[in-house]
């Protein structure tokens, strides 16, 4: 049936004589709509068929600041190639740019949305893709803007390629499984570049998360694959690379945490492998309480972060293993590319600043140089079972 009817499906053309809604209302199912260059003033539009969207040279569809801009309610909708502006702001019903309700197979793809208070939200939606647009709002406070992509309740999502810039969070799911978001690039959020909330089974890869309040939340969520993501310059009081709450059994590699305040901070996680990540010029490397159990970290790169480790507790229950410390001063007889002694990554400055965080005033002051050595050579208040038992000698090509 699909078949036939795309077989015989009709092209329209609305330009700014015809409005795009009077077209919309002649289509039928699977038709497809040419939509020319201009602007359009048309209140919300809503497409409640499975039809072909396409625009020509961008064409520019304004909300006026008054309403939703773009409704999808049918399922096989693409629409493509449209600049969607000035959605209405701070209602009780979230206006977005382009907003899917209860739909499948949705495509949004190559898109511009400027100025709309969410930009592109998906509910109750599946098998979606969201791929090439870019995102960008204005907001100083997050009070006063949505998400750029928020998905809610929606299985099976592609995210991909988009690049979001001053929404709240740049890409928030909730109650969102077997989805994948896959080479975007979310800078300058007043929140999270990216926010997971109840959203087991998804997959994040290869994207951009630089300069946002902090960078990725992962919460209360369980089996997330993170690879090869950049972490950067995500700072301030309580900001992080990468935040892990309350989740399990998930696997973290090839990442690259770079000038943040904390490149990962992990609080009551289990069953989390940490593998070939580099963590560079970060305030803390990682920083992991003493309600996380059971996490594997190996193979890593820990590059001139001001403390490499930090903790909040003396029983450890996680294990670090060859991975590579630029302050280990060991030595390596039989050329295994193994140090022969243990290190101890975790400092008692470190411990200190976590329990007082105002003696940070004596960072790089002789005390704390005489407080280092002396460390070495007498017992400390740092656990004796935080340990890398085969340290390595240089660091992995990553």
């Amino acid at each position: 049936m699909l078949i036939q009817q795309v077989a015989f499906a009709t092209q329209f053309t609305a330009n700014q004589s015809t409005g795009i809604k009077p077209i919309i209302a002649l289509a039928k199912a699977f038709d497809t709509i040419w939509v020319e260059s201009g602007v359009y003033k048309e209140g919300n539009i809503t497409i409640d068929k499975p039809l072909y969207f396409i625009g020509k040279n961008y064409p520019t569809i304004d909300g006026e600041t008054k309403v939703e801009v773009i409704s999808i309610k049918s399922s096989f909708v693409t629409f493509t190639g449209f600049r969607i502006v000035n959605s209405g702001y701070a209602s009780l019903e979230d206006p977005c740019g382009i907003k899917v309700y209860q739909s499948e197979n949705v495509t949004i793809s190559n898109n511009q949305l400027d100025n709309n208070f969410f930009g592109i939200y998906l509910q109750y939606s599946k098998n979606c893709e969201v791929k090439n647009n870019t995102i960008t709002a204005y907001a100083i406070e997050e009070q006063q803007i949505g998400n750029g992509i928020h998905c809610w309740k929606s299985d099976s999502l592609q995210i991909i390629g988009n690049k979001i810039k001053g929404h709240r969070d740049g890409i928030y799911f909730e109650f969102v499984k077997h989805s994948i978001i896959w080479r975007n690039i979310a800078i300058g959020n007043i929140r999270y570049g990216l926010h997971f909330m109840f959203s087991n089974n998804d997959s994040y890869i290869g994207n951009v998360f630089k300069n946002n309040g902090a960078g990725v939340a992962v919460m209360y969520t369980n089996h997330v694959t993170m690879i090869n993501n950049y972490f950067m310059d995500n700072w301030g009081d309580a900001a992080y690379g990468l935040l892990l709450k309350e989740i399990s059994d998930s696997y973290i590699s090839g990442n690259k945490f770079i000038s943040n305040t904390s490149g990962i901070y992990m609080e009551g996680t289990s069953r989390i492998i940490v593998e070939k990540n580099v963590f560079k010029d970060n305030g803390w490397g990682m920083k992991i309480q003493a309600s996380c159990d059971d996490n594997q970290i190996y193979n890593n790169n820990f590059l001139t972060n001001t403390f490499d480790v930090s903790t909040n507790g003396t029983l450890v229950l996680n294990t670090f293993n060859n991975n590579y410390w630029d302050r280990y001063s060991g030595y390596d007889l039989n050329k295994d590319k193994i140090g022969d002694v243990p290190y101890h990554p975790l400092s008692l400055f470190a411990v200190l600043v976590e329990s007082t965080p105002s003696v940070m005033i004596l960072f790089r002051s002789f005390f704390i140089g005489l407080l280092e050595k002396s460390e070495k050579i007498i017992p400390s208040l740092t656990p004796d079972n935080f340990i890398d038992n085969n340290p390595l000698m240089r660091p992995l090509t990553l």
